[in-house]
């Protein structure tokens, strides 16, 4: 992992959050991007002794300006460019129903969860393509393959079309040296889990996946030689909770 530059979106909290430390831990340089800083530095003290190869950048990537900013920053205090994207930040809202979900739930969701993935990658992939090396890791969702109230309508379509979006950037730039992987995961026990309208208990959580398990993968994603490519991964806990009154919840919650 040597001359490895990553970027990490959404890194002050759950998958981004531990995934950072991991990379910290084998000590490869990490920036960290999110909309609070005071997130983003608690990140970096957690990771002890390894916070010096994690650096945070306060940024808002929902827009084409704020992107644009970002890279500029890193362009100007970095000296290598970012070879791997860890596609981390997302969103859900409040109504998952898509017969109930206003429209600016349903744009917020997609924006953040499809439209900013295309527009970061877009401008980060330029470096890659350019040094023909780079690896771009999207934290996609079980609702890609699986939709339904759980997720969320919105939710489960963003990240069926981010999933979509990794296999064009595989089919299209492969032979360039870039490399795209989406992972889709069931439940996680991250912060995300506050927006439902049922919101999980320490018990019903004790049986998710913990951020440090996805973490472990994005980092074996990012590990392996170049000429390998872990294009898609499907990860879901091995204890299957009940969760009818989560659906249940879900569904009865229409304003």
């Amino acid at each position: 992992m040597k001359n490895k530059l990553c970027l990490i979106t959404g890194g002050g909290s759950g998958i981004g959050r531990a995934t950072a430390i991991k990379f910290a831990e084998n000590k490869i340089d990490t920036i960290i991007v999110g909309r609070r800083e005071d997130a983003l530095a608690e990140t970096k003290n957690l990771a002890n002794e390894n916070s010096k190869y994690i650096n945070y950048i306060k940024a808002d990537i929902s827009n084409e300006k704020g992107i644009n900013k970002l890279y500029d920053e890193i362009d100007k205090r970095f000296d290598n460019y970012v070879n791997i994207l860890v596609n981390n930040a997302g969103s859900t809202s409040q109504i998952r129903s898509v017969a109930y979900i206003p429209k600016e739930q349903w744009d917020e969701v997609v924006n953040i969860n499809l439209n900013s993935v295309y527009l970061i990658c877009q401008k980060f992939m330029k470096n890659m393509i350019k040094n023909k090396n780079g690896t771009i890791i999207t934290i996609s969702s079980m609702a890609a393959l699986k939709p339904g109230l759980l997720g969320g309508a919105p939710y489960g379509a963003a990240k069926a079309g981010v999933t979509n979006l990794m296999g064009a950037i595989n089919s299209e730039f492969s032979n360039d040296g870039i490399r795209a992987t989406s992972i889709m995961p069931g439940e996680v026990d991250t912060p995300i889990l506050n927006n439902r309208a049922k919101i999980p208990n320490k018990n019903e959580r004790d049986t998710m996946m913990q951020p440090e398990d996805l973490a472990e993968i994005v980092f074996l994603t990012s590990n392996l030689n170049n000429r390998t490519n872990i294009e898609t991964v499907v990860v879901n806990a091995t204890y299957k909770r009940d969760v009818s009154e989560d659906l249940n919840a879900a569904r009865n919650k229409i304003k």
